[in-house]
């Protein structure tokens, strides 16, 4: 993310705290990523916008064979490396840019958690991911449900634009709006094929944390993830 959208200083210091176990991030979202992954034993995994390394330290728990970690936020990056230790590799970059730093071939996984609707370049994103996953590598993206947008906040469904949600402590999430078409339509012209999409909901587990939030994903949609695979 850019240095405008990634959370930095006291704000991401509240976000790596909030995704530890908020029934969004941690009983939500993540749960059907992992999910959608499968089986990742000795896989090589590039995790996009990783954040504070809960995914990292998920798929190494899962038998991942190495996760390299990029994320914009030096904030988030030193959590990340609290909680990781020397188990994952772990780069400071502006996905704004090129991922030039990365071989070609190099990954048979990529996870995006959250990201790709933060992004101004996705193009130029979904293109280098192409380049660094190897033939039949499998990308896992997840983002803002469309129709979750649209209910909140409002105006035409088929607005794309940037907007701004309220978290934390006085700060705000800025991200895009786009409809399931648009959001489709830019992974699949990137060359990737879709294997399987689906509306997360809270599991069982986020009744304990928030059970008015587990409720709100069983009742409208709030996350959409998607598993395409590299030809």
């Amino acid at each position: 993310m850019t240095a405008d959208t990634a959370y930095h200083g006291e704000m991401g210091r509240q976000f790596a705290l909030h995704a530890t176990n908020s029934a969004y991030n941690a009983h939500t979202d993540r749960p059907a990523m992992l999910e959608l992954a499968g089986d990742v034993s000795s896989l090589r995994v590039l995790d996009l916008g990783c954040g504070a390394g809960h995914y990292a330290a998920e798929l190494l728990r899962m038998g991942a064979g190495q996760v390299v970690g990029v994320e914009g936020s030096e904030t988030l990056l030193r959590a990340a490396q609290e909680r990781l230790e020397d188990k994952a590799v772990l780069h400071r970059h502006d996905l704004e840019e090129p991922l030039s730093f990365l071989a070609d071939q190099s990954f048979d996984l990529a996870v995006m958690a959250l990201v790709y609707h933060h992004i101004d370049a996705r193009g130029q994103l979904l293109a280098e991911l192409r380049r660094v996953l190897r033939p039949g590598g499998t990308l896992l993206v997840s983002t803002t449900h469309p129709t979750g947008d649209w209910n909140y906040f409002g105006g035409s469904y088929f607005a794309s634009e940037r907007v701004e949600l309220p978290f934390g402590d006085g700060f705000a999430l800025n991200h895009w709006r786009m409809t399931l078409e648009q959001f489709l339509q830019e992974l699949l012209g990137a060359g990737f094929a879709l294997e399987k999409l689906t509306e997360p909901r809270a599991t069982q587990e986020a009744r304990l944390v928030d059970i008015r939030r587990y409720d709100k994903t069983h009742q409208q949609p709030h996350f959409l993830a998607v598993k395409l695979r590299r030809p």
